[in-house]
C-alpha cells in the first residue's frame, strides 16, 4: 500500500504508479462534489475492467472529561493543555 495524494491506495503489480494517481485523482474529484474525506484506494483489474473500491476517512476525535465535562483538547486553555502534556502514563 502506497501514498498517493494523502490517500492509501493498494493497486496490482499489472498497474503503474502513474495509472493508480490518475483514478486516485478522479476519485479525490468526484467526493470532493460531495463534500467527503476520501482515507482509501483499492484498485483492482478484472480483464479489462478497473474495479476501484473507495473508502471514507473517519473523522476520528478524542475527547477527555476535565474536572466533570466532556471536551477535545484544543478546546483546553494553556494551563489544562500544560497539564496534559506533563502527564505520566502507568502501566
Amino acid at each position: 500500500m502506497v501514498m498517493i495524494e494523502n490517500v492509501w491506495v493498494e493497486f496490482p503489480a499489472a498497474m503503474t504508479r502513474e495509472e493508480a494517481a490518475a483514478y486516485v485523482s478522479e476519485e479525490l474529484a468526484i467526493w470532493k462534489t460531495r463534500g467527503k474525506a476520501l482515507g482509501k484506494v483499492l484498485l483492482d483489474v478484472d480483464g479489462d475492467e478497473v474495479i476501484i473500491k473507495a473508502i471514507e476517512k473517519s473523522p476520528i476525535r478524542r475527547i477527555r472529561r476535565i474536572t466533570g465535562y466532556l471536551s477535545e483538547q484544543h478546546n483546553f486553555n494553556d494551563a489544562k493543555q500544560a497539564e496534559l502534556k506533563e502527564r505520566l502514563v502507568h502501566a
